[in-house]
């Protein structure tokens, strides 16, 4: 998907910046070019002032992205996942974020669950960055309960783990 992205928008970097925003936070454009979350509008003027451009940018990347059948199938149908990392110790739960050497890296998600389930730690969440959006890409791992040492230990032995955080 990113690589029919960044060819439609290879020469218009700061449409290129909207986009990467409006994937990242999961906002869709709606039929009236409008961004959207849901029946939310997003004013453009917030959305250009949080990426640093002209709020005509990103009327014109919605105009761009309605003019176009994939573009258009793609953020009319995004959403947005409520992501628990920052509210996971207010809920008692905890996070592990791995790093990885490699994001592109087959099997490390797998690899992880593996270990995490075998350490007897249940996982109620697993957000893993798409490597092509995000600058630098972590898997996050939210955990019923904390997690010991011994899992932590385990986990930064897992092939492509470059740095293991928990919260």
């Amino acid at each position: 998907m990113w690589a029919v992205i960044e060819e439609k928008f290879r020469n218009h970097p700061a449409q290129e910046k909207v986009i990467r925003l409006l994937l990242e936070r999961g906002f869709q454009v709606n039929d009236e070019g409008r961004v959207v979350s849901g029946n939310i509008e997003i004013a453009h003027t917030q959305i250009a002032r949080e990426i640093g451009v002209d709020r005509r940018v990103i009327d014109y990347t919605c105009e761009s992205i309605l003019k176009d059948p994939v573009m258009k199938q793609i953020f009319r149908n995004v959403r947005t996942i409520p992501f628990l990392k920052d509210v996971a110790p207010y809920l008692g739960l905890g996070v592990i974020i791995i790093t990885p050497d490699d994001a592109a890296r087959k099997g490390l998600l797998g690899s992880v669950a593996t270990a995490v389930s075998e350490h007897g730690v249940v996982i109620r969440q697993a957000v893993s960055d798409d490597p092509y959006i995000a600058e630098k890409p972590m898997l996050t791992i939210i955990t019923e309960g904390k997690v010991g040492g011994e899992l932590i230990n385990t986990l930064t032995k897992i092939k492509g783990v470059n740095s293991v955080t928990v919260f």
